[in-house]
C-alpha cells in the first residue's frame, strides 16, 4: 500500500470516525432544558360550543393555540395571518395539535370569509372556530385566569398556550438578559401577542417547541420536570 492510498484511508477513517465520536459523548448527556411555566388550572372546557364544520372541538388532551376573535372576525386578519404562518403552519400535523378560536354565535359568515382568507393555498385541518354565546367566551377567557381582558367586542389580538391538562403555559420570568443584569423584578409572559411578529416567531414558537419536547420526554418515561407554579415567585427578586 503505498503512501497515497494510506492517506486516503486514513481521511475517510477520520470523516467516519469523528461524528460517530461526538454522537457517542452526547448520548450519555442528559438534555436538560427550561420546561414551560404552568401559570393556572382549571381551565374550562369548550361544552356547548358549535364548530364551524359541526366537528367536536375540545381543549383537553390537545395542545391548543387558543384565541379570542370577538363580533368582527374579519378586523382580525392581520391577527390571523400571523398566526397562521408562524405557528400553525409550523406545528399543523403534530400530534393533538390545534388552533381554536373562539367567536360569538352570529358571526358564522364572517368566520367563513375569514376562513377562506386563509385557506387561499391549504386546508385549515388542525384550525378550528367554535362559536357560543357571549356569557360562555367571557367564561372560557375568565378561566384562564390572565390579567388579559377582551375588549367590548369579546376581542384580544393575544393568544393562548392550553396543554392537554387544561393549564394554561407560558413564563413566569420573561426577563431579557438585559433585564437580568439589571436586576429588574420578574415578570410573566401569559400571553402572545399576534399582531407582533417578534412575538410569535422568537417567543410563542419555541414556547410551543419546548411543550412538545415535554410531552415527548413523557412518552418516553425520562421526563423530570422543573416547572414552578405561579407563587414560587411571589415575593422573589432574583
Amino acid at each position: 500500500m503505498n503512501a497515497k492510498q494510506i492517506k486516503r484511508y486514513a481521511v475517510l477513517c477520520v470523516l467516519f470516525f469523528l461524528p460517530v465520536t461526538f454522537l457517542l459523548f452526547l448520548y450519555p448527556a442528559k438534555h436538560n432544558y427550561n420546561t414551560l411555566d404552568i401559570l393556572s388550572d382549571n381551565v374550562a372546557d369548550l361544552n356547548g360550543f358549535v364548530a364551524s364544520n359541526d366537528e367536536d372541538v375540545l381543549l383537553k388532551d390537545h395542545l391548543t393555540v387558543l384565541g379570542f376573535f370577538g363580533n368582527s372576525p374579519l378586523k382580525q386578519l392581520t391577527t390571523a395571518s400571523n398566526l397562521k404562518e408562524l405557528i400553525y403552519d409550523k406545528f399543523k400535523g403534530f400530534k393533538t395539535f390545534q388552533v381554536v378560536i373562539l367567536l360569538p354565535q352570529g358571526t358564522e359568515a364572517e368566520a367563513k370569509t375569514l376562513k377562506a382568507e386563509l385557506m387561499k393555498y391549504e386546508e385549515l385541518k388542525y384550525w378550528h372556530f367554535v362559536f357560543g354565546s357571549p356569557n360562555a367566551i367571557k367564561a372560557i377567557h375568565n378561566s384562564l385566569n390572565v390579567p388579559d381582558e377582551l375588549d367590548a367586542g369579546l376581542a384580544t389580538d393575544h393568544v393562548y398556550i392550553v396543554d392537554k391538562e387544561m393549564h394554561v403555559r407560558g413564563r413566569l420570568d420573561d426577563r431579557t438578559d438585559n433585564e437580568l443584569a439589571k436586576k429588574i423584578a420578574a415578570y410573566p409572559k401569559v400571553s402572545y401577542d399576534a399582531i407582533k411578529v417578534a412575538d410569535l416567531k422568537n417567543k410563542m414558537s419555541e414556547d410551543v417547541r419546548i411543550l412538545f419536547t415535554e410531552y415527548r420526554q413523557k412518552r418516553k418515561g425520562n421526563f423530570d420536570s422543573t416547572s414552578r407554579r405561579a407563587n414560587d415567585l411571589k415575593g422573589t427578586d432574583e
